[in-house]
């Protein structure tokens, strides 16, 4: 028996999906986008980093390849892309459907007003917790409205409360003047009160820093989601008796369904070591699920380009260490949840086809074609660790 690691590298879309236009996102290309800008030595890179985008290793595995970019050479590995059919483009969609089920319900979201949240909503949480109210009750970008409304939380003790294109209601505030506990147990109450809205996440965004100057986002984030509608690869690889280690926010995104043991990470860097502990620690038939959330989180949202060049170039050069941990048999797979183009309109998600790229000794290169499902990528790895099929997807091995 082999093992299984399986990579998102959250946000990383290589070009606008064939039904983008459903979704206004017609001409995204957030891999393509990034690349052309650094090739034309675009002056908002500069200071950052310099030059054409370098990614040698993921070009060596069919990354230019699977965007239509023709890299130099024959790709050493598996290599494709995937478009999604769920009914979103959020993380807990994408992240699903690799996993094997896709999402085929509508989500909730709350509306682009000031007030976003329902008087009722607010009432009800205030009542089962002891805030004294709310700031924020609007759509916003997590820095910013904690620059403008976090001192004013410290002062009020008021947790600030926002939302996005996503079905998510985000909670932040600080870890010591608030507490971090507090904070947990708020969006425990909350998480309770947007189920029958259908809301896909509740937030626990924890911030650090005495002024907006230095007030900064910390990696006790949480996630409070629904579960899967039904079984993923992760409760299948569980059930046979295997052990799935999830590294950043997978265990959150899953609801701890089919999650064995959780590893958390500041940052991508930290995330990639974690990572690589768990690859270590891992047994035969377990899968290591890493999501590097810096892409989406730190640099799509945000509309980073160079930051965004310079994350993928730092992750590039680490993937020596992971193959260098891969015992003959095991199945490595690099893929995405959806796009977040930060030269695209807007600072929301992008519905974009992922990147497939697998790898591992023994692993022979071919190319895989473009997938009509990211369920492809989960039933995969069950035909590769000998699990039970799923009903939605096809093996690619």
């Amino acid at each position: 028996m082999t093992r299984a690691v399986l990579i998102v590298l959250d946000s990383f879309g290589i070009g606008h999906a064939r039904d983008a236009d459903a979704f206004g996102d017609a001409g995204a290309d957030t891999f393509g986008h990034i690349l052309d800008r650094a090739e034309a030595g675009d002056a908002d890179l500069a200071g950052v980093r310099q030059g054409p985008l370098s990614l040698p290793n993921m070009q060596r595995l069919g990354l230019f390849h699977a965007a239509g970019r023709d890299g130099d050479g024959s790709p050493a590995g598996l290599w494709g892309s995937a478009e999604e059919v769920s009914r979103g483009k959020d993380t807990p969609s994408g992240h699903w459907e690799i996993a094997g089920v896709p999402v085929t319900f509508d989500w909730g979201y709350f509306p682009r007003t000031v007030p976003a949240f329902p008087d009722s909503l607010i009432r009800q949480i205030a009542d089962d917790t002891d805030i004294p109210g709310i700031l924020g009750d609007c759509h916003a970008s997590g820095t910013t409205i904690i620059a403008t409304l976090g001192e004013e939380s410290i002062a009020t003790g008021k947790p600030i409360f926002y939302t996005s294109s996503d079905s998510v209601l985000q909670i932040a505030a600080h870890e010591t003047h608030f507490g971090l506990d507090r904070l947990y147990a708020l969006c425990a109450v909350a998480r309770r009160h947007v189920d029958p809205l259908n809301i896909g996440r509740v937030i626990a965004r924890p911030f650090v820093g005495e002024t907006a100057e230095t007030f900064r986002r910390t990696g006790n984030r949480r996630d409070y989601s629904v579960p899967p509608p039904e079984p993923t690869i992760l409760d299948r690889a569980v059930d046979a008796g295997h052990r799935v280690i999830a590294i950043g926010k997978i265990g959150d995104i899953f609801a701890h369904q089919g999650i064995s043991d959780v590893r958390k990470g500041d940052g991508n860097m930290a995330l990639f070591d974690a990572m690589l502990g768990a690859i270590d620690d891992a047994g035969d038939g377990d899968i290591v699920f890493a999501n590097f959330v810096d892409f989406d989180m730190l640099y799509g949202h945000r509309r980073d380009v160079a930051g965004y060049a310079a994350a993928l170039e730092a992750f590039d050069a680490r993937l020596p260490e992971l193959e260098a941990r891969l015992r003959p048999g095991d199945l490595a797979i690099i893929t995405a949840d959806h796009g977040c183009d930060p030269t695209f309109r807007g600072t929301d998600h992008t519905r974009e086809t992922v990147p497939v790229l697998g790898f591992g000794p023994g692993v022979a290169p071919r190319a895989i074609g473009r997938r009509e499902t990211f369920a492809d990528i989960g039933e995969s790895i069950a035909a590769h660790l000998g699990l039970p099929a799923g009903r939605h997807g096809e093996s690619f091995l």
